[in-house]
């Protein structure tokens, strides 16, 4: 992979990865794996994105699909948090995921939910439209406001457990 393609075509998008990879993984370790295997597939993949969707939908996408992959095959579950000095500068710089106390525990509240949820709840809280979310999950417009209105309850109960 070049550094230009990784500055001009990942690292802006760092962010939505990030956020997708540390919401599917258990352990600063595979948060690691899963980062670098969803870079890896965005510079194997590039040639397939066909211009239909915008590049920011297409990493989601892909980004979903290759961890949702790796989840399946990751057989080990250990709850562990995650240490942000493992991480690249660059990468920690403006996105403060790993700093924030209430982030920690709404991700802790994410990973409880089934790994769809996960997906759609991570686009709704990026402002994602429906009509996107709808797209990179494979549903319909009309059930992702249902389904976001579920998944904030289940939410809101999962983190009220935890708080009390």
């Amino acid at each position: 992979m070049s550094n230009e393609f990784y500055t001009t075509s990942i690292l802006p998008y760092s962010g939505i990865i990030i956020k997708i990879c540390r919401a599917y993984s258990n352990s600063q370790e595979d948060f690691e794996d899963y980062y670098q295997e969803v870079c890896l597939q965005i510079w194997r993949s590039r040639k397939n994105f066909n211009g239909n969707s915008e590049w920011s939908t297409w990493i989601y996408r892909l980004s979903l699909n290759v961890c949702l992959t790796l989840l399946k095959k990751d057989k080990k579950r250990n709850e562990q948090y995650f240490i942000s000095d493992a991480l690249p500068a660059n990468l920690i710089q403006g996105n403060q995921v790993f700093l924030d106390e209430d982030l920690r525990q709404l991700y802790n509240g994410i990973k409880q939910l089934s790994e769809i949820d996960r997906a759609i709840i991570l686009l709704y809280l990026e402002e994602r439209p429906y009509k996107e979310i709808a797209k990179i999950i494979g549903t319909n417009t009309n059930n992702i406001g249902v389904k976001i209105k579920r998944i904030k309850e289940r939410l809101k109960i999962i983190l009220t457990k935890k708080n009390n």
